[in-house]
C-alpha cells in the first residue's frame, strides 16, 4: 500500500483518541466492540496519506500498514510516563481502547 485517502475521526467519548480509516471503506472494517467504546465517530480530517507524510503522533507507515492489515488505525493519547519521557509533541501510542 503506497498511499491512501484517509478519513480521520475523533472520539466523542475519549479525548485525543482518533480512528484512521480508508475513506472509501469508512468504518466498515472497525470491530463493533471498538466502535461501541469509541462512540459515534466524528469526522475531523480527510488526508492523502503516503509513507513520507509527517504526522505529530504517529508514523504514516505504521498507519498505512495497520489500515492494510486491520482496516483501521487507532491513535490513543500518550501515557503520562511516555509523554514525560518523550516530550508531549512527540509522544505516540497506538492500540485498542480498554
Amino acid at each position: 500500500m503506497m498511499s491512501v485517502i484517509c478519513q480521520v475521526y475523533k472520539s466523542p467519548r475519549r479525548a485525543e483518541t482518533y480512528l484512521y480509516v480508508e475513506h472509501q471503506r469508512g468504518v466498515a472494517d472497525v470491530p463493533e466492540a471498538l466502535l461501541a467504546s469509541f462512540g459515534e465517530p466524528q469526522a475531523v480530517m480527510l488526508l492523502h496519506l503516503t509513507p513520507e507524510r509527517r504526522l505529530a503522533r504517529a508514523k504514516a507507515i505504521d498507519i498505512l500498514n495497520s489500515i492494510e492489515t486491520q482496516g483501521y488505525y487507532l491513535q490513543v493519547p500518550p501515557s503520562p510516563t511516555y509523554a514525560a519521557d518523550a516530550g508531549a509533541g512527540n509522544a505516540r501510542e497506538a492500540g485498542t481502547l480498554e
